[in-house]
């Protein structure tokens, strides 16, 4: 049975079987020609794979892992290696807009123009987002690769050793005759236990359709073939009459072989109890996930404003079940063009703001010191009237016929000392 679904997954998938021509095999340079340790060509010969035959990849954001499948010469596919993924970012979920940083779920496609080995990042090769999926659902996005160099803003980063063997893997297939491989891209090995798990997400529903082409993938061990209609994916369907696909439109009427029907329905059996037995079990929690549209444009309102040099939270926003958004206290500015000119803005402005405070206070200072020679002036005038009118007293012993102007004596030097007592208290008003 297995061996008439493999030539019925054949037939399905369509694979482009064409002779390599000039234009695709000039972009590849002397540099990214290295070829595959003997011990991996030694495990595909093992397994019946030619070095040229067909390849696919597939990526499982938790487990952190990216695999390659090759084609056997019975036209079934086997795993022959699998890479430690060095860094993805964003969370589990789908990349919605540009700026997002989320890695992309979902099935692309990679043809030779896509391959770049003169890349920034060591080796890397355009994944194809947006696909026919993600356009019609207004996804939007550019750029996002596999590459080398363990760095990663929405891609899928690889050390620069294993994106040398991941690059020969695609190199190899294109001279061989294939003209384009997919990649499947998961959020997790879509388990019943898995599933079960992220039954809850706002993403489940957009996870359940991918999964109908991960289980087409696990039956007939072939890439599936990849339509979109209704904005949704749809695999291993072969429209009838001669109509097409619009990934806008209705789904034309399809057909598909009743052995692939019958394997998948009894495939989803076997998974649906395992579901229900694990919706059950005690399970891990669940890791963060995207929460839809709207917190896809709160991370690409921070990376806007983080790529204009501005200083912004380390980390990007994430949006809470609440509605809350929680971002880093610790804030900063990229080390970019942009973020040195900012930086140099800020500092001018900066150093206005204190030459102005300075400016400010010594004019201040200047108000008060003359306010403090004024009011020492006053003082000192006002302790001279008063010292003025005041009787002189003298310094001899009165003598015992004198003892009557005592009295006048003790006025007197009461007076002198309220007129130093006023003194005191007019320079003490006035900061003297």
């Amino acid at each position: 049975m297995f061996a008439k679904l493999s030539r019925t997954g054949l037939l399905i998938a369509a694979i482009g079987i064409a002779g390599c021509n000039d234009s695709s095999m000039k972009d590849f340079a002397p540099e990214a020609n290295k070829p595959l340790p003997d011990k991996i060509l030694a495990d595909m010969k093992a397994k019946g794979m030619a070095r040229t035959s067909s390849v696919m990849a597939r990526i499982f954001k938790e487990e952190g892992k990216l695999e390659i499948w090759k084609a056997k010469t019975n036209g079934r596919y086997d795993m022959v290696a699998s890479y430690d993924i060095c860094k993805w970012s964003g969370k589990l979920g789908p990349k919605f807009t540009e700026g997002d940083r989320q890695a992309p779920e979902g099935f692309y496609t990679v043809r030779p123009s896509q391959m770049n080995p003169r890349s920034n990042y060591h080796l890397s090769f355009n994944i194809g987002y947006p696909n026919a999926y993600d356009r019609a659902n207004g996804r939007t996005g550019s750029n996002l690769m596999v590459h080398g160099a363990c760095s990663s803003s929405g891609c899928y980063s690889m050390t620069d050793a294993q994106i040398e063997q991941i690059y020969a893997f695609g190199r190899d297939a294109f001279q061989g005759g294939q003209t384009e491989f997919q990649i499947q891209a998961f959020p997790f090995r879509m388990t019943a236990a898995n599933m079960a798990r992220y039954r809850n997400d706002p993403n489940y529903e957009f996870w359940k359709m991918l999964k109908v082409g991960y289980d087409n993938f696990e039956i007939t061990k072939v890439p599936p073939k990849v339509d979109v209609c209704e904005k949704r994916y749809v695999f291993n369907q072969v429209a009838a009459d001669g109509a097409t696909f619009d990934p806008t439109g209705p789904c034309p009427p399809t057909m598909q072989p009743d052995s692939l029907k019958s394997a998948y329905s009894a495939y989803q059996s076997t998974y649906e109890a395992a579901f229900n037995g694990a919706v059950k079990a005690s399970v891990p929690a669940p890791k963060p996930t995207i929460a839809g549209v709207k917190e896809a444009s709160i991370v690409s309102d921070w990376s806007k404003r983080r790529a204009r040099g501005e200083r912004v939270p380390i980390e990007p926003p994430s949006l809470n079940s609440d509605g809350s958004v929680t971002e880093t206290a610790r804030m900063g500015r990229i080390d970019s063009p942009a973020g040195r000119k900012m930086a140099a803005l800020d500092a001018e402005k900066a150093a206005k703001k204190k030459a102005e405070e300075q400016r400010l206070a010594a004019i201040e200072a200047a108000k008060a010191a003359k306010a403090a020679a004024r009011a020492q002036a006053l003082a000192e005038k006002e302790a001279a009237k008063i010292a003025a009118e005041a009787p002189v007293a003298t310094a001899t012993v009165a003598p015992p016929s004198e003892a009557a102007a005592a009295p006048e004596t003790q006025a007197a030097n009461t007076d002198e000392g309220t007129v130093t007592k006023l003194k005191k208290k007019l320079l003490g008003m006035f900061g003297g």
